[in-house]
């Protein structure tokens, strides 16, 4: 189904109401509403781009949504900055290139109908994609590694996990069984071949906390890491292009725990505290993820810049605010 709207931010919840469709069971229907510009298809796809980073210079740009307007704001890390008024404050956030120019998009999914919302940063058009139902949760990430994010689901049923998920790369759709319904999913090239891979983290009956993965190259993997009750916030946080498993423990203070793929060995970082959001994302462009967090109190992201040591403090939103990066913790 196309539906032919001119977008602007006057129109957008209008437009977004009339493309609310019903949801069966995990079917799949998409659209895209046209702006100014006509699309060919042509994008190149960009392997490695920095997650979040709306402009293509490889470096994450630091963004917030604010539910009270439904808008974006985005300091873009070339000094300038962009706000949309794009979807609604009950929507879940699910940045990515969706487009593969190399950018990433504003995206979210809606629980309520089960549609992704993209504005795709190469011709300013909004595509959306009906998939799954209320109660699923957004996946969405590269996992066929043609440098497009693919859309996908989470759904939890009978006490398993079963992934639903949408090959951009060959327009076919798959469903896998993996995890239990009680795991916290972990999505995350593992092993480097730039596909996403399914993964969870598992709260043991000891108080352990195990990662599952299913890796795309290398196949099925286990790894006993950390507490149980830990934060997952994936990201390759020693640059070989793999993500890490990483943890952060939620004391008075935030401990991040990061083991790293490429010499297995275990870094241990105090960095942040209650009630901050953690954000973590390449701010400074070395290839590798800083750890970081976004303060709604002080409005205010702090980075720890893996490319030097400093710290980082960057004034941006308010309080009621939500930082896009906080995403991919789970």
């Amino acid at each position: 189904m196309n539906i032919f709207l001119k977008w602007s931010s006057s129109v957008g919840a209008l437009c977004l109401l009339l493309l609310t469709l019903a949801v069966g069971n995990v079917a799949a229907r998409a659209g895209t509403v046209f702006g100014d510009k006509e699309t060919d298809g042509s994008n190149a796809a960009v392997l490695g781009a920095a997650v979040l980073d709306y402009n293509g210079d490889r470096k994450a740009d630091f963004s917030i949504f604010r539910p009270s307007t439904s808008t974006f704001y985005i300091a873009r890390s070339d000094g300038s900055f962009q706000f949309s008024t794009f979807g609604l404050s009950t929507d879940i956030q699910t940045p990515g290139d969706y487009d593969g120019d190399g950018k990433t998009d504003i995206a979210v999914w809606r629980p309520s109908n089960g549609v992704f919302y993209v504005l795709r940063s190469s011709d300013g058009q909004v595509q959306f994609f009906q998939f799954g139902s209320n109660g699923d949760e957004p996946v969405a990430r590269d996992y066929d590694g043609d440098g497009k994010t693919d859309f996908a689901v989470v759904r939890r049923t009978g006490g398993r996990m079963i992934w639903y998920i949408t090959n951009s790369l060959t327009g076919t759709f798959r469903a896998e069984q993996f995890g239990l319904s009680s795991d916290i999913t972990a999505p995350g090239d593992y092993d480097g071949d730039t596909k996403s891979d399914l993964a969870v983290f598992r709260n043991q009956s000891n108080g352990q906390g195990t990662f599952y993965v299913q890796q795309s190259t290398l196949g099925f993997t286990a790894r006993q890491f950390g507490l149980g009750t830990d934060l997952v916030v994936p990201g390759d946080y020693d640059g070989d292009g793999k993500t890490d498993y990483a943890l952060v423990r939620q004391g008075t203070q935030y401990i991040w725990y990061i083991l790293r793929s490429s010499d297995g060995a275990v870094s241990i970082t105090q960095f942040g505290a209650k009630p901050q959001y953690t954000t973590q994302a390449d701010y400074d462009g070395d290839g590798r993820t800083d750890i970081s967090t976004w303060d709604p109190i002080a409005g205010t992201f702090y980075v720890l810049q893996s490319s030097n040591g400093a710290i980082r403090l960057y004034s941006f939103g308010r309080n009621g605010d939500y930082p896009v990066a906080n995403y991919d913790t789970h």
